[in-house]
């Protein structure tokens, strides 16, 4: 035969809190709706900002320039090769003629000389105009020793032209600057044969039809000559076959001249 289960006359640990409270209903914990305000929204976190990329800007930058800095060379390149077709420009070329000793007189402190000299210029250019301002011209000799100084006048070098021109380069009794060092040039006195260079220095205008640009100094060194000094009153030729003149624009940038 089955047992009968009886319910306990106690209340359990569940009904306690009610019996107690007079049958009220139970109390619990609040939950998180309760907590905050129902009202308000949840929070959402936001996303980071985004970085604006700059890098592509910076390569259509580069690529622009760069695509300009070339168009720009390839456009001077072919108004070059036009230029230079049609002109077909070419540096004038300057020859020494004759140049002739007459007197040398050497001393510790002075000197006193006198040059007959004469210059060639050629103009090679079918097109192009050269316009010279005075031609100052300076002799020296072993250790760049100023013996004679002189000049050219100005003149028109006209197209396909050739033209000569003659002076007296000299030195009359001119003492020397404080520091010169003459002793090589006493040395080759002694050996009757003087090593010479000349140096011309001018400024000149180059036309083109009818551009005419401004003027640039230029300088026409002309090196190797050697001459004999002088016995009485007759005057040594200097050897100039194989002198070679080499002409040379003088640029100055600040403070240098290239």
């Amino acid at each position: 035969m089955s047992d009968r289960v009886y319910p306990s006359t106690k209340p359990s640990g569940a009904d306690a809190p009610a019996a107690a409270n007079g049958g009220a209903n139970p109390t619990f914990p609040a939950n998180k709706a309760q907590l905050y305000n129902p009202t308000r929204l949840p929070y959402r976190p936001q996303p980071p900002p985004r970085r604006r990329h700059r890098r592509g800007c910076c390569c259509s930058c580069c690529l622009w320039i760069t695509t300009a800095i070339l168009l720009t060379l390839l456009l001077a390149a072919i108004a070059g090769a036009v230029f230079y077709v049609f002109y077909r420009p070419h540096r004038p070329s300057f020859s020494v003629n004759t140049l002739q000793l007459s007197r040398f007189n050497l001393t510790d402190t002075h000197l006193t000389s006198a040059f007959n000299f004469s210059l060639t210029a050629r103009n090679p250019n079918k097109r192009i105009t050269f316009f010279y301002d005075q031609i100052s011209v300076k002799i020296l000799s072993a250790g760049d020793v100023d013996i004679g100084d002189g000049s050219f006048p100005g003149f028109t070098h006209g197209r396909k032209n050739v033209t000569t021109l003659r002076a007296v380069i000299s030195s009359s009794n001119n003492p020397f600057p404080e520091g010169t060092d003459i002793s090589q040039l006493k040395s080759s006195l002694r050996s009757r044969n003087l090593p010479l260079k000349i140096q011309l220095d001018t400024k000149v205008k180059v036309k083109l039809g009818k551009i005419e640009t401004k003027k640039l100094k230029i300088r026409v060194t002309c090196d190797g000559i050697r001459i004999s000094i002088p016995t009485g009153k007759t005057a040594t030729l200097a050897t100039t076959s194989n002198v070679k003149c080499k002409v040379d624009p003088r640029i100055k940038i600040i403070k240098w001249t290239v």
